[in-house]
Order: C-alpha cells, then sequence, then structure tokens
C-alpha cells in the first residue's frame, strides 16, 4: 500500500511520484470519493476510488487488505496533503503493517510544514499538536499542558472555531509569544501573517473574510523563565493542567531538581495568566 500525499490546494503541486503511482495501482483508497475523483479526473487518471474515511476505516481497511491479499496495489489518499497527520489512515497503514504487506510513503505536501516554511519562527524544534480540543475548558487544559513545550507550537484548527480557538491561546499562552496564522494554503486567498499573539483575536474580528478557510496555527517558543530550564518549565506545565499550584510546583522540583521556590512562584504567575 502506498501512502500518497494530495495537494493543499493547487493542483500543481502534485509530484510527479505521487502521479505515477496513483496511476499505476488498481485501487485508491480515498477520504472522500467525490473530492478525489476531481484530483483523479484533473490528471486523466482512471483507477477506482474506494472510501476510507474516519467513520468506517476499521471495516474499509478489511477491503483494502482483501485487495492486496489478492496481489493488487493500492494508494491510500486523504482530501488535503499527507494521510494520517491530523488526517484518516494510521489505523489503516497499522492493520495493513499487521497483515504482513509493506507501505510505501510517497510523500509530498504537509500543511504544517507548508506553514512552518513560510512562518519566518527561528525557534529550530517545533511541536504539531494537530487539532485542540473542541470544548473551551479541555483546549485551555491542553494549551497549558504543552506551555512549557520547547518549541514553536504547531496547530490545525476548523473556520468554525478559529475565533474560540484564538482567543483561548491569547488568555492561557505568554503575552510576549508571537503567531503565525497561515489559511487557505496554496489557494487563490492564501494568507500567511504573524503578529504578537495578544493581537490575534482583535486582526480575525477585523474582517470576516479572515475567518474563511482551513487554518495552520504557529506559536512561537514560550519566553524563558529566568532560573528554570525548559525541561522544568514543560514538566511544570503538565503538572499544572491536574494538580494545585503547591503540589505541582513540589513534585517538579522532585522530577527536575529545580528550586522548588522558584518552580511555585512561576506557577503562581502561570496560574494568575490563566485567571
Amino acid at each position: 500500500m502506498y501512502v500518497v500525499a494530495t495537494p493543499l490546494g493547487n493542483l500543481q503541486d502534485l509530484g510527479l511520484r505521487a502521479l505515477a503511482v496513483l496511476k499505476a495501482v488498481d485501487a485508491v483508497a480515498a477520504e472522500d470519493t467525490r473530492h478525489s475523483q476531481r484530483l483523479l479526473d484533473a490528471f486523466g487518471i482512471a483507477t477506482k476510488l474506494v472510501a476510507l474515511h474516519e467513520h468506517n476505516e476499521q471495516s474499509a481497511v478489511g477491503q483494502v487488505i482483501r485487495l492486496l491479499e489478492a496481489g493488487q496495489h493500492v494508494a491510500l489518499v486523504t482530501d488535503a496533503g499527507t494521510p494520517a497527520v491530523s488526517d484518516p489512515g494510521a489505523r489503516a497503514v497499522a492493520r495493513v503493517q499487521e497483515a504482513g504487506f509493506p507501505v510505501v510513503p510517497v510523500p509530498g505536501p504537509c500543511a504544517a510544514v507548508t506553514a512552518l516554511s513560510a512562518s519566518g519562527l527561528a525557534d529550530g524544534a517545533f511541536h504539531f499538536h494537530g487539532f485542540l480540543p473542541v470544548k473551551s475548558a479541555a483546549r485551555r487544559a491542553a494549551l497549558e499542558a504543552l506551555r512549557g513545550v520547547p518549541g514553536t507550537l504547531v496547530f490545525y484548527e476548523a473556520p468554525h472555531r478559529i475565533a474560540e480557538c484564538l482567543d483561548d491561546l491569547a488568555a492561557v499562552l505568554e503575552v510576549g509569544r508571537q503567531i503565525v496564522v497561515a489559511r487557505e494554503l496554496t489557494k487563490l486567498f492564501e494568507q500567511i501573517v504573524r503578529m504578537p499573539l495578544a493581537d490575534a483575536p482583535a486582526w480575525l474580528a477585523a474582517d470576516p473574510n479572515r475567518a474563511r478557510g482551513e487554518f495552520v496555527l504557529l506559536v512561537s517558543a514560550a519566553p524563558p523563565a529566568e532560573g528554570l530550564s525548559p525541561e522544568a518549565e514543560r514538566v511544570l506545565g503538565l503538572l499544572l493542567a491536574e494538580l494545585p499550584v503547591k503540589q505541582a510546583a513540589k513534585l517538579a522540583a522532585a522530577i527536575t531538581g529545580a528550586s522548588k521556590n522558584a518552580l511555585y512562584e512561576r506557577a503562581l504567575a502561570l496560574r494568575d495568566t490563566a485567571l
């Protein structure tokens, strides 16, 4: 089975190898067969499509395995970008591997990497999280746990949740961070803007068109806390998501060896920022 990356929007981004594979395989397992049919039609590809999406992945992969057992070759695609990266496909890949068949990646477009390359953020490391929880309380808890991660934070978000997501990012994470909002990547109305995180909600509200499209959000790394290492920050952030300030600071000190008093002061500051 070939795992094939397809264009985010601009059809010219389909790689030559991906094009050859889609023409050569016996079937294409697609997240949305109607969407993928338009892609195949654009390149004159007549390969048959089978549906494999979030709601039927476990059952549809059985059909894929039967095709492989019959000696056929299958390509796995999603609507846009690389399969199994915040998209269906991971369970299918695992099942095919467990059945003893090779899984061959055919690399290409990925929204997260595309946005990172044009972000201008120079943190070095990055942490890809994908979609945050839908509910605000759970989203804020997830952000608290990510606060101390030493690198750029990378999120995906849908248009109907973008305003709430930006509000929570600005409320939970440090004021000194930058955010890059990348939407409609490779499409006609592509937009990539960088600004202070605190300004993002107002920027979005200033123009209703800015809430359209699919989003990649990149938040710069946490500013260093004096006297605390990035690892101490990370551990403290994780513990604060589940424990009271005093207990979180005590455990973080035991785990990291950092000063309990410094961790306690930092925990108080993080708590006050979140309120």
